[in-house]
């Protein structure tokens, strides 16, 4: 069984792939992501680490969450 933050990471990881989500787009809070995937905090924030590993998005202190240009460097 697949754990929900996993779930959750791959359901965004897809929308970047898709191109349904673009480099500089505003990923949705973490509040709504909770009520849109029926997930906890937890697993919103594990995901979060996930994708964030993967350089797929990045944190912007006191502004959210981005999808990172995978042409960025470090």
């Amino acid at each position: 069984m697949t754990a929900k933050y996993e779930k959750l990471a791959n359901a965004i990881r897809e929308q970047i792939k898709s191109g349904e989500l673009k480099p500089g787009d505003k990923l949705p809070s973490i509040s709504q992501l909770r009520d849109e995937f029926k997930v906890s905090y937890g697993s919103v924030r594990g995901a979060m680490l996930v994708l964030k590993a993967e350089k797929l998005v990045e944190g912007r202190q006191g502004d959210g969450v981005f999808v990172r240009d995978p042409k960025q460097k470090d």
